[in-house]
């Protein structure tokens, strides 16, 4: 009888003597397979349309919309007029003390005063809160872009993570098979305990691994449930196409130009300005107007009151002029944050270009010849292990080394794939789930 063959024989024997902690885990895994058949599956698109339906941000933005829509209407009309009531040369000694009919210059006052605020200085105000309005649309897009990005990191990061759940307990199954080898190969007198020892010794380090990878699915359910909520237990459907991105490296300064984020700095600037056009009228001051109606004794006439009051500017240089400048500084200093905002975005932008390329690259290389390699060592050392040509000692290692190929292969692709992520939705997608700004870039290689 083969080693092969008394292996396959004693592990038929030996199956029920799985360590309770990764017999609890197939188990586990079993059933969550089982309860998924009837749940629906979750794709990426889904889960960042989820996302963004669910998202309070986004009803907290529009809020904003609205609150700065308003204030530009209210901010447009004049200022409310101003009723007065008063008593003009009321006596307070003599004869006709306190008395509002006896004298002839005592008068009881009734009038209306407005403020005739300039057209251009409402318009100024009124284009502030239109500008903040449409910063608040930006910071809607931000929000949005920010939402799908980090979604789709989440799903990544689960979807990887099963993956690398699923690779170690493969590998859990194949370190069973291989103590009931060495022991078959003990009994038959052609191994030693030692051998037993070691076998059971790699089994439970693949199980502190298999534990340890179970955490990482749980954590990344978590994470995930945060932007999708329930949905996050579903099975995950799809493997993510991180080929190409939506962002084109010869064009990358005018496709970031039209960032949300730049788009946040391009609305301030116009609020600066508003602001700058509004010191500019406030140098020709505003009138008011006053109409009041005067009763006097029985004995005398009523009268009518009308005037005009005019600030006096007096101190322009040091008033009105230096809030023009101030005004006119921050609409540079706002130029100037958004320029220095786009040359870190294209620089960062470009940094994790070449690096997705980079990793790509090496993922194809791990895919087409260090995977391939490992699995040939392991076959090697299988058939020299069952001609007595190796040790088992050598057998667990060349089965560690592949495994840990796989894993770093599935790492390395988890880190293209978030890469991928953080480029390709920097974005917001619109409702067809593509994005307009920017043309689909793919690797020349």
């Amino acid at each position: 009888m083969s080693l092969l063959f008394t292996a396959r024989l004693h592990a038929r024997h030996t199956i029920f003597r799985f360590s309770p902690r990764v017999a609890g885990a197939i188990l586990a895994v079993a059933f969550c397979a089982i309860a998924s058949a009837a749940e629906v599956p979750l794709t990426l698109s889904q889960a960042q349309t989820l996302a963004v339906a669910r998202s309070r941000q986004l009803a907290a933005q529009d809020l904003a919309v609205v609150s700065a829509q308003e204030m530009a209407v209210a901010a447009g009309q004049l200022p409310d007029p101003v009723l007065k009531f008063g008593i003009d040369n009321l006596p307070v000694s003599g004869s006709d003390r306190l008395s509002l009919t006896s004298d002839f210059m005592t008068m009881r006052r009734v009038g209306v005063m407005q403020e005739i605020t300039r057209a251009d200085k409402r318009q100024s105000r009124a284009a502030h809160y239109d500008s903040a309005a449409e910063k608040s649309l930006a910071e809607k897009a931000i929000a949005v872009a920010a939402i799908q990005r980090d979604t789709a990191l989440a799903w990544l990061d689960r979807y990887y993570a099963e993956q690398m759940a699923a690779a170690i307990m493969e590998q859990a199954a194949q370190a069973r098979l291989e103590i009931a080898a060495s022991e078959g190969a003990y009994r038959a007198g052609r191994g030693s305990q030692a051998d037993i020892f070691a076998a059971r010794s790699a089994s439970g380090l693949i199980d502190d691994r298999f534990s340890e990878a179970q955490r990482r699915v749980r954590n990344t359910k978590t994470m995930l449930a945060r932007w999708i909520g329930t949905a996050a237990e579903d099975p995950l459907v799809g493997q993510p196409q991180v080929e190409a991105i939506r962002l084109d490296p010869a064009t990358l300064d005018m496709e970031l130009g039209h960032h949300p984020q730049i788009g946040v700095l391009n609305k301030q600037i116009e609020i600066a300005e508003a602001d700058a056009k509004l010191a500019q009228a406030d140098k020709s001051a505003d009138w008011s107007v006053e109409l009041a109606y005067q009763q006097r004794g029985p004995d005398y006439g009523n009268m009518i009151s009308i005037g005009v009051s005019i600030p006096l500017q007096w101190d322009q240089k040091n008033r009105q002029d230096r809030e023009l400048s101030a005004k006119l500084a921050m609409v540079e200093q706002a130029k100037a944050e958004r320029d220095e905002m786009l040359r870190a975005h294209v620089a960062e932008t470009r940094t994790m270009i070449a690096e997705w390329e980079n990793d790509r690259e090496r993922s194809a290389r791990y895919e087409g010849e260090l995977i391939p390699l490992a699995k040939q060592r392991t076959e090697a050392v299988v058939g020299a292990y069952r001609g007595n040509k190796a040790s088992l000692a050598d057998l667990l290692a060349a089965r560690r080394n592949e495994i840990d190929v796989r894993i770093q292969a599935l790492q390395l692709q988890a880190d293209t794939a978030r890469l991928w992520a953080q480029l390709n939705f920097s974005f917001p997608l619109d409702a067809a789930g593509t994005h307009s700004l920017a043309t689909e870039h793919k690797d020349a290689q």
